[in-house]
C-alpha cells in the first residue's frame, strides 16, 4: 500500500487508483488505508459518485466500520437506490437490524423508492427483531408495488414465516414463487425443521425438490437424529448419492447421542474415512455407556493413527474417570496432556481438578487449581464441589470466602456446593446464613435444589419442624429430592408422622424408585408398626417397584471391576469370599455386631447378617485386599448411600488390614484411615 505516499500524482492518477482500489473491498485491510482513499475521494470530487460512495461503504462494513459508513453517508448530496441499499446491507452484515430498519424507514420519508434490493434485507431485520406483526406488513407493502413474486424476496419471507414457526404460511410463499431456484428450496425445508420442528412436511419437500444436493441431504439427514429417528437417518443415509464426511458424522453422532452404542461402533469401523470429530464421537459415546475401558483403548487407537485429541477428547476421556473412580487412568491422563505439552488451559484443568476430586485424591485436585492463573467459576466450583463431596467442609468455606474477595462471582452452583458442605459437617447457622444471602448479597434466587440442600442441614440437625416449614414456603413445588430429604431426616430422628407426610408427597409424584419406600417400611419396622410395614411392602409389589440395585466399581491396573450385592459372576469369586470370611473373622474378634436396620424385616437374622456380608461395597472391598498390594488406598465407588453397618465395617477393616479406603457414595466421599472416617460418622 506504498502508493498511498504519492499524494501529490495528477488527480487523474489518484481517481484511477482509488476506483481500482474500490473496485476490491478485500485489498482494503485496514482503517488507515481507508482513510487515504477518502482523502482522494475527496481530492478527486468522487464522493459525489455513487459508485465510489457505495463501494466505500461496502469497504467500511467489510471492516466493521459501520458508524464511518455512515458518515460518508451522510455527506453524499443525493445518494441513489444503489447506495441506500448498499448501507442497508452493510448494517445487516454487520448485525445491526434496527439500523436497517431505520433506513428503511428514511427512504421511504425521504422519497427514494425501497426496490428489490432492499426488501430481502428488511424481511431479515424484521425476523431478527422478532417484529412479526412488521414483518406481515411489509409482505403487504409488496404486493402493492408488485414485488411479491419476486425470488430473492420470496425467499427471505419464506426464511421469515419459517423463523416465526408459521411453516403454512413460508409453505404459500413457496408455491405462489414463478420461479424456485435451489436456495428457495432449501430454504422452505431448514423453515419446516429449525423453529417449526414439522418433519413430515420438512420430508414431503424434500421429496419433492429436483436435484437435491449434498447439503439437502445432510439437512434431512440430521434432522431425523435431531428428532431422535436414528433409523430413518440411516435408511435415507443409505439412498444419498454422494456422501460426504459430514454426513457420515451425522449419523455416527445419532447413534452415540440415542444410546446405541453398539450400532455406533460397527458404523464407526465401516467408515471410509474419519477425522477428529468421528473419534470424539466415538469416545464419548463409550463414556455415557460406561464402557470406560474401550473409550480408552479407543483413544489408543486414534493416537497410533496421529489422530492429535484436542481438549473435547481429554474432557470426555477425563469425565469417563470421574464417573468411574478409575484414578490410575486419570493420572495417566494428566501426565499424557504433560508430556505432549498440551498445556493447562482452563477447561481440561477443569476436568483434572474434577476427576481428581471425585478420585478422592483432593492433594493433586488442588495442586492443578492452584496452578491455574485466572480460574473462571466453572474451575472454582469445580474445587468447590471437590473440598465438598470429600467431607473437607472447613476448607469449602475457606475457599468460597476466597473465590468472594477476588473477581470472579460466586454463581447459583457455586452455593450448592458450599451448602452441600454446610450438610456434610452439620453447619447449620453457616448454612442459613449463605441460604439467605443468595438473594440479599449475591441477586441468587434459590433453585429447587438449594431448597432441598437446605431442608437436608435442617432435617439431619432435628430441626424437623422448621425443615417441613422451608417446604411449605418454597415458591415452586417440591420435586422428590427435596421430600426425599425430608424422610431420610424423619428415620433418622424417628418422626413417622411426617415421614408418612412426606412419602404421601413421594407417592403424589410417581417416583419409580422403591427406595423411598423401602425407606419408609423401615421407619415402620423401627417403630414396632408391622402391619404398616405389611401395606407399604404391598404398596411396592402392588406398583411394582423395587429398591435401586446396589452395584460398586473399583479400578484396578487400569482396569474397572464392577459388584452387585451377592455377586456371583466375578472370575476371582472364590477368593473374594475367602477374603470376605477373614473379614468377618476379624469382626468378630473385634466385636463389631451386624447393624440389621437396613435389610427387610421379614428376612430372618442369619439370612439379614449374610445379606448386609455381600454388599457390592463389601465385595469390592475385598477384592481390593486381594488384587493390590499393601499399602495402596483401595477405592470404591458406589451407586447408592452407604449403609451404617457397611460403614461400621469399613472403618474396622481399615484398622485392622491397615489400609486406607476411600469409598464415593451417591452423595459424598468417606475415607476411611485407622478405625475412623473423615465424615465423623455424620452423614
Amino acid at each position: 500500500m506504498g502508493f498511498f505516499k504519492t499524494m501529490t500524482e495528477p488527480q487523474t492518477q489518484q481517481k484511477q487508483l482509488a476506483l481500482s482500489l474500490l473496485k476490491t473491498p478485500q485489498s482494503i485491510k485496514c482503517p488507515k488505508h481507508l482513510r487515504s482513499i477518502h482523502v482522494i475521494l475527496l481530492r478527486t470530487a468522487l464522493h459525489r459518485s455513487s459508485y465510489a460512495v457505495g463501494n466505500f461503504i461496502t469497504s467500511c462494513a467489510n471492516l466493521g466500520l459501520m458508524n464511518y459508513a455512515h458518515q460518508m453517508f451522510d455527506q453524499m448530496p443525493e445518494p441513489n437506490s444503489f447506495v441506500w441499499n448498499t448501507l442497508i446491507r452493510g448494517f445487516q452484515q454487520n448485525h445491526e437490524p434496527r439500523k436497517v430498519m431505520d433506513f428503511y424507514d428514511r427512504m421511504w420519508s425521504e422519497r427514494v423508492g425501497p426496490d428489490c434490493f432492499t426488501y430481502p434485507f428488511v424481511i431479515r431485520a424484521c425476523t431478527e427483531l422478532s417484529e412479526h406483526v412488521r414483518g406481515k406488513c411489509v409482505h403487504g407493502l409488496l404486493f402493492k408495488v408488485g414485488l411479491e413474486l419476486d425470488m430473492f424476496i420470496g425467499t427471505s419471507l419464506i426464511e421469515f414465516y419459517g423463523g416465526f414457526g408459521d411453516a403454512n404460511a413460508a409453505r404459500r410463499v413457496f408455491d405462489e414463487l414463478p420461479v424456485k431456484d435451489k436456495v428457495a428450496w432449501t430454504v422452505l425445508l431448514s423453515s419446516c425443521v429449525d423453529k417449526c420442528s414439522d418433519l413430515e412436511a420438512a420430508r414431503k419437500v424434500f421429496d419433492e425438490m429436483p436435484g437435491k444436493d449434498l447439503v439437502v441431504w445432510n439437512i434431512m439427514i440430521f434432522q431425523y437424529v435431531k428428532a431422535g429417528d436414528v433409523q430413518n437417518a440411516y435408511e435415507l443415509f443409505t439412498l444419498a448419492p454422494v456422501k460426504d464426511l459430514l454426513m457420515y458424522n451425522t449419523v455416527l453422532g445419532g447413534y452415540a447421542r440415542h444410546g446405541e452404542v453398539d450400532m455406533m461402533i460397527n458404523f464407526f469401523h465401516d467408515m471410509p474415512a474419519k477425522d477428529l470429530v468421528s473419534w470424539n464421537t466415538v469416545i464419548g459415546g463409550l463414556v455415557r455407556d460406561n464402557r470406560i475401558k474401550e473409550a480408552m483403548n479407543c483413544f489408543q487407537q486414534m493416537l497410533s493413527e496421529n489422530i492429535s485429541p484436542n481438549e473435547i477428547t481429554l474432557v470426555s476421556l477425563l469425565s469417563a474417570c470421574a464417573q468411574v473412580g478409575a484414578l490410575d487412568t486419570g493420572r495417566w491422563l494428566h501426565s499424557y496432556i504433560d508430556r505432549n505439552n498440551r498445556g493447562l488451559n482452563v477447561v481440561v484443568a477443569t476436568g483434572l481438578v474434577d476427576m481428581y476430586s471425585k478420585c478422592g485424591d483432593l492433594e493433586s485436585a488442588d495442586y492443578v487449581f492452584n496452578k491455574l492463573q485466572n480460574p473462571d467459576v466453572v474451575a472454582w466450583n469445580a474445587m468447590i464441589m471437590g473440598f465438598s463431596m470429600n467431607g473437607q467442609s472447613k476448607k469449602t468455606l475457606k475457599l468460597f470466602t476466597r473465590m468472594k474477595s477476588g473477581s470472579v462471582m460466586p454463581n447459583e452452583v457455586t452455593i450448592l456446593g458450599v451448602l452441600c458442605a454446610c450438610v456434610h459437617a452439620g453447619f447449620v447457622n453457616e448454612g442459613r446464613e449463605l441460604f439467605n444471602s443468595m438473594v440479599k448479597d449475591l441477586g441468587l434466587a434459590p433453585k429447587v435444589e438449594h431448597y432441598g440442600c437446605m431442608v437436608d442441614l435442617l432435617g439431619r440437625a432435628g430441626l424437623l419442624d422448621e425443615a417441613y416449614e422451608l417446604i411449605q414456603s418454597m415458591p415452586m413445588e417440591p420435586h422428590t429430592g427435596v421430600w426425599g430429604a425430608l424422610l431420610g431426616a424423619c428415620k433418622l430422628h424417628k418422626n413417622v408422622e411426617l415421614a408418612e407426610t412426606a412419602i404421601e408427597h413421594l407417592n403424589e409424584l410417581e417416583h419409580e424408585d422403591g427406595g423411598y419406600l423401602t425407606m419408609m417400611s423401615n421407619i415402620y419396622a423401627n417403630a414396632g408398626r408391622w402391619d404398616d410395614v405389611a401395606r407399604t411392602r404391598q404398596l411396592m409389589r402392588t406398583k411394582g417397584v423395587d429398591k435401586l440395585r446396589g452395584c460398586s466399581s473399583i479400578e484396578v491396573n487400569g482396569e474397572i471391576h464392577e459388584f452387585g450385592a451377592e455377586d456371583k459372576v466375578h472370575p476371582r469369586l472364590k477368593e473374594i469370599h475367602e477374603m470376605i470370611d477373614e473379614i468377618l473373622s476379624r469382626l468378630r474378634l473385634a466385636g463389631h455386631v451386624a447393624s440389621r436396620n437396613e435389610v427387610f424385616f421379614d428376612v430372618e437374622d442369619e439370612e439379614k447378617d449374610k445379606a448386609l456380608l455381600y454388599h457390592s461395597e463389601k465385595m469390592a472391598v475385598a477384592f481390593g485386599l486381594i488384587a493390590t498390594t499393601k499399602g495402596t488406598v483401595i477405592r470404591v465407588v458406589k451407586n447408592l448411600r452407604i449403609c451404617g453397618d457397611c460403614h461400621a465395617v469399613m472403618k474396622l477393616v481399615s484398622e485392622t488390614f491397615e489400609r486406607e479406603i476411600v469409598i464415593r457414595d451417591r452423595s459424598r466421599f468417606h475415607h476411611f484411615k485407622n478405625g475412623r472416617c473423615s465424615c465423623g460418622d455424620y452423614w
